[in-house]
């Protein structure tokens, strides 16, 4: 994993809030709860993670094998 990101920079659709947080390489976040408003971010349909939703790095296993090929499985 030498070439991917392990940190994103994510931002509440709520509030504006971003925080970089350390992404996991072996599962995925389907949760989040933002520190400024707590609003509760989920994966928005078609997006396996809340990192590829609202974050600025896709989530490990995206950036290896791309969108389609699914992920966290």
């Amino acid at each position: 994993m030498s070439n991917v990101i392990l940190e994103s920079t994510l931002v509440c659709p709520e509030c504006g809030f971003s925080k970089t947080e350390q992404m996991p390489t072996d599962a995925c976040l389907w949760f989040y709860e933002c520190q400024g408003c707590h609003s509760l971010l989920k994966p928005k349909t078609g997006d396996c993670c809340v990192f590829c939703s609202y974050g600025s790095v896709a989530c490990p296993p995206i950036q290896l094998h791309g969108k389609h090929s699914g992920c966290c499985g």
